[in-house]
Formats: C-alpha cells, sequence, structure tokens
C-alpha cells in the first residue's frame, strides 16, 4: 500500500492555493491519505467546511486524527461529525484496516520522553495532566489491540518519541508529545508511526524497538525541500 502522509494543515484557503495543484496529484502516487492532526487553526466548524471540500475532490480514502489546534473551540466532536459524514476514517482510539493493512490512531499529549517524562506525584493538577497521558497511550494500546493486520501503521498527532522533535527549543520538548505513546507501539508491534505537532522537529526517528517514526508536518516537509505537500510510503 502506497501511503500519503502530512500533519499541520492549518487550512485556509490563502494556504491552500500555495499547495493545492500538488495537492490534487495525490490520488495518482497513493492508495490512501493520511493526515496526521491539525486540519484546523482554531477547532471551529466553520473551518472544516473548506477542508471537507478539499478532501472529498481529492478522490482517496482519508484517514486523520485530530491535533490540538482541533480542540482549540470545544467543538472536536462536531468536527468527528462532520468528517466522518463525507467518509473520512476519523481514528481517537480506534482501530481500522483498509485493503489488509491496519490503522490505529489517537491524538496523544504532552508529558516528556524517557526519563524526562513527567509523572503523577505532587499537586493534583499534576497528577490530572499526567492522567491524560496515560489515557491517550491506554487508547492507543486499545485501537492497537482491534487491529489483526500482519502490516499496522500507527497514526498521532504528538511526538512518541524525542528524536523527531529535535530542532524545537529544549525548553518546550516535554510538550512535543511523550514516549507512553511509544512504549505501547513497541508492545504491539507497528511497520510505521506517522506524527505532527513539532513544526520544527525532525523528519524521522526510530522507537527503542526499532520502529520507524516519522514526523509529517507540513513545515519540515516544505522545509525539506519535498516536492509535494505530503509524503510517500509504502507498507
Amino acid at each position: 500500500m502506497r501511503i500519503a502522509a502530512v500533519a499541520d494543515l492549518h487550512f485556509n484557503p490563502l494556504t491552500y492555493d500555495k499547495i493545492k495543484e500538488k495537492m490534487t496529484r495525490v490520488s495518482d502516487e497513493a492508495d490512501v491519505l493520511v493526515i496526521a492532526g491539525d486540519l484546523t487553526n482554531y477547532g471551529r466548524v466553520a473551518e472544516i467546511e473548506p477542508v471537507l471540500t478539499m478532501l472529498v475532490r481529492l478522490r482517496i480514502p482519508v484517514i486523520a486524527v485530530l491535533g490540538n489546534h482541533d480542540y482549540e473551540s470545544g467543538q472536536q466532536e462536531e468536527l468527528t461529525k462532520r468528517l466522518t459524514g463525507e467518509g473520512i476514517k476519523v481514528l481517537d482510539g480506534n482501530g481500522y484496516e483498509l485493503d489488509g493493512v491496519g490503522f490505529a490512531g489517537t491524538k496523544g499529549f504532552p508529558g516528556g520522553f524517557g526519563r524526562g517524562i513527567l509523572t503523577a506525584f505532587g499537586e493534583p493538577e499534576v497528577k490530572a495532566f499526567v492522567q491524560v497521558s496515560i489515557d491517550e497511550a491506554l487508547k492507543l494500546e486499545r485501537a492497537m489491540s482491534q487491529l489483526r493486520t500482519e502490516r499496522r501503521v500507527v497514526v498521532l498527532h504528538y511526538a512518541p518519541i524525542g528524536d523527531t522533535v529535535k530542532g524545537e527549543p529544549l525548553e518546550i520538548y516535554p510538550y512535543l508529545g511523550n514516549s507512553r505513546l511509544a512504549e505501547v507501539v513497541d508492545r504491539h508491534g507497528a511497520s510505521l508511526v506517522l506524527h505532527g505537532h513539532a513544526h520544527h522537529g525532525s523528519p524521522d526517528g526510530r522507537t527503542t524497538a526499532g520502529i520507524p517514526v516519522h514526523n509529517v508536518a507540513l513545515a519540515i516537509l516544505q522545509a525539506n525541500g519535498l516536492g509535494t505537500p505530503y509524503r510517500l510510503f509504502e507498507v
């Protein structure tokens, strides 16, 4: 399967005009398009309408997760409803199988990586923050447990490893993802992991078990001189 992947579209008509022509080629180059979060700028229902128009015209199956920007206005449930109503598969703790390839996804959450991961100790506010991180990891666990395919693709918004956020200021690393997500991936196994969120991060990395992780934020694709507003993978 040929997978086209991008994240952090932050869609608006002006920015889309810059990539429109190249984006329309995706159905000729890939079998499915994966969007790893931040389809919108402020998570408003009005913003999703031009996104839907764009995606429907691409004539290709689309799989997506929401990102933090898509949650900004508290309308994430309505955004999901609009997307799924147009046949777009939105992953949020669930798995989906397409032509023998399994996709598992969730948004993810901040928390830090490796020995620097935040733990549930101290103030109740810290414990509540960490619990959301744990809950997102459990959602990914549930999603991956649903898959029965040998080939598996994990779709996240937040990063599961520190290597693909390198390039961002060190001070914000803990806000760009958390390694609990990678622990789940390593436990279940996957062909590759796709995420976004870290606009100035690095395109490639691996989990502790060696599973490839790719940051497909649009800003990274453009900074690396990619000729298309998506990156292609084959599984």
